[in-house]
């Protein structure tokens, strides 16, 4: 007898090997791989372009570092040295401490969260970014604040919202475990919470296999949910290290994606393999070490692809 996760695992296979043997046209391009370098704190963006372009890369997904006016990486220099490497931006990774928190019960602060999410939309824009990650509430705080900071992040978020319309910038929402954020960890809430914002600007989802293995009943199932509304997905093994270095099945993550069709033009699929704690903004303060940062990225892109292939050859 089946257990409950073998049992979907099993529909999702039996699926993705219908539609394969009924339109194999549909399974001829590869998914879109990126790496977020967020994770990589106060590294030059040159070496972190370099060491993904060595992976076989094309597109990086940047760190949101735009926190005040003047801080951050500027467009024109992020431009330059996308061109030095012949690569492009999947999208930008928002970064949502206690000062930039959407649903704090400061409204100073849901003010400075707003007027960050427009400084990183205008990045976006001149970096030719597909989205931003938007985060409800701050991570590393799991506790809420109290029961009206839903309804506060959405009203802050909606704030935004023509904003990511205008620009044509997609606003990808993303559920985050229950022992780091607040608000928002499973995809069924995530799409609760873009119905509440009530806007066609804030309509697009950011998934993490990590995450959804610790909220969700399924990580394929969870992305079948998602569907449409998923433009990136992050990945990190079982103990949220490079893929291959834990017990993710990778192979049922790659046939719910091919079943999306998510193998089209701005969908991405993206390294983020943080390590365990309960804060990751940590990593941004931690000491640097290339040699790890290279390992990790390696790992993780040659395992995802190594799967996809075999998955493929089914």
């Amino acid at each position: 007898m089946l257990q409950n996760y073998e049992r979907k695992t099993a529909e999702i296979r039996e699926q993705f090997l219908a539609l394969k043997k009924a339109e194999p046209e549909r399974f001829r391009k590869r998914l879109t791989l990126s790496f977020s370098t967020w994770m990589f704190g106060g590294e030059p963006l040159e070496a972190s372009l370099k060491r993904l372009k060595a992976a076989g890369l094309d597109y990086v997904e940047l760190p949101g570092n735009h926190q005040t006016p003047d801080l951050g990486w500027k467009p024109a220099e992020v431009r330059k040295r996308l061109a030095d490497y012949g690569m492009k931006v999947a999208g930008i990774c928002g970064l949502y401490d206690p000062e930039t928190d959407l649903a704090s019960d400061s409204p100073y602060r849901r003010q400075r969260a707003i007027d960050y999410l427009r400084r990183e939309i205008e990045c976006a824009a001149e970096v030719g970014a597909e989205y931003i990650i938007v985060v409800p509430s701050a991570v590393g705080r799991p506790d809420p604040l109290d029961e009206g900071e839903y309804w506060r992040s959405v009203e802050a978020v909606r704030n935004v919202a023509q904003d990511f319309l205008a620009a044509g910038i997609k606003a990808a929402v993303e559920p985050i475990r229950s022992a780091e954020v607040s608000l928002i960890h499973t995809i069924e809430q995530a799409q609760q919470y873009i119905k509440d914002v009530d806007h066609p600007g804030i309509s697009h989802l950011n998934g993490d296999i990590y995450h959804m293995l610790n909220e969700e009943e399924h990580v394929g199932a969870a992305i079948l949910q998602a569907g449409a509304q998923l433009v990136n997905l992050h990945l990190a093994d079982t103990n949220r290290g490079p893929l291959g270095r834990g017990m993710m099945d990778v192979d049922v993550v790659v046939m719910a994606l091919y079943l999306l069709g998510y193998n089209s033009p701005g969908r991405f699929v993206t390294g983020e393999a943080l390590g365990i704690g309960g804060n990751p903004y940590a990593l941004m303060k931690a000491a640097k070490n290339a040699e790890l940062f290279d390992q990790i990225v390696q790992q993780t892109i040659g395992c995802f692809r190594e799967r996809e292939e075999y998955v493929l050859s089914l």
